[in-house]
């Protein structure tokens, strides 16, 4: 790697570990230290034994102990591997979708056309955003993801014993999530729950679709009618009882009513249409969050459709009312 190509080694650190990275293994700790650098690079300096903790050899599944020092060796980075420096405009932006925040979690009201995580292209995600947003933060992750066209509700948390508890009460089903959903046509009121297995494929492009399909994973949604536009168009919510990749999304053209402006799973034709009035993006909003606190009780929180949507969906429904 040439000099003009690459940036100024960083130095040895000795890190102490707190209680934020109690229980985290070492290779995702070193990922978020090291920033930019490749998965593969993380993975040498810890084979090589240049990491230490304790100034003994580790390896990559080893877990992070209250008071554990580990030490960080130099490492370059080229130029085109440092992250994106988020801009004072996407700063407000973020700052001021925070919903919800106290010493343990934030929800974030996630504008759409923004990923979650950077990769596959994009330099800067949402928590790389918020990494450099609070830098003073020794712990920040996504608690679970939303598709970069969807809206709304995100979980983040600030320490790691609070990730593990909204991991776990993912699992026991103890976090609800209700979405927002315009999809074409008319919902059928009698159409409950969508009980439909489904598998992911990825395309020669590298494009990932998902389908139903019988050797799928077990895939379950709850839906309910909120609004009727004519016969045009339904506002739904829907409930994923499963977190499957795209499954609101397959489950509404798997029930013949796919959501509008989606460019993966409703059809160009539609997508065009659904435009002219005025709905320029994937009509799917986490409108709410209900979670145990790690503090103790429940919170529930609401995020309110971006004005955009509302206004091409009051429009709408003049037409079709």
């Amino acid at each position: 790697m040439s000099e003009e190509n690459s940036s100024q080694p960083t130095k040895v650190r000795f890190v102490e570990i707190t209680e934020g990275n109690e229980g985290q293994r070492v290779d995702n700790y070193l990922i978020t230290a090291l920033k930019g650098a490749p998965k593969s690079l993380i993975y040498r300096i810890v084979r090589k034994g240049e990491v230490r903790v304790n100034k003994k050899r580790v390896k990559p599944e080893y877990k992070l102990r209250i008071n554990d020092v580990v030490r960080i060796p130099p490492v370059r980075l080229s130029d085109k591997q440092q992250p994106a420096k988020i801009g004072s405009k996407l700063t407000e932006k973020l700052e001021a979708a925070i919903l919800y925040e106290d010493d343990d979690l934030i929800v974030v009201n996630k504008p759409s056309g923004i990923a979650v995580h950077g990769g596959s292209g994009i330099s800067l995600g949402l928590i790389e955003s918020f990494r450099q947003m609070r830098p003073q933060a020794s712990f920040l992750e996504l608690v679970h993801r939303l598709d970069r066209d969807t809206s709304g509700c995100i979980l983040l948390a600030k320490k790691r014993s609070a990730l593990k508890l909204m991991h776990d009460s993912l699992k026991k089903s103890t976090i609800t999530k209700i979405y927002h959903a315009m999809v074409i046509g008319s919902w059928n009121e009698r159409k409950r729950k969508i009980d439909a297995p489904l598998r992911k494929n990825e395309l020669k492009s590298g494009e990932r679709v998902v389908k139903v399909a019988p050797d799928g994973k077990a895939s379950l949604t709850e839906f309910k009618v909120l609004e009727r536009f004519g016969r045009q168009a339904t506002l739904v919510e829907a409930r994923p009882i499963t977190g499957r990749t795209h499954q609101i999304r397959v489950h509404c053209q798997f029930a013949g009513h796919a959501i509008v402006g989606d460019q993966k799973y409703n059809t160009d034709e539609m997508n065009e249409k659904m435009k002219q009035h005025g709905f320029d993006r994937l009509f799917l909003h986490a409108a709410e969050l209900r979670f145990p606190l790690p503090s103790g009780g429940r919170k529930v929180v609401k995020a309110p459709l971006d004005i955009g949507l509302q206004k091409a969906m009051n429009r709408f429904k003049s037409k079709n009312s």
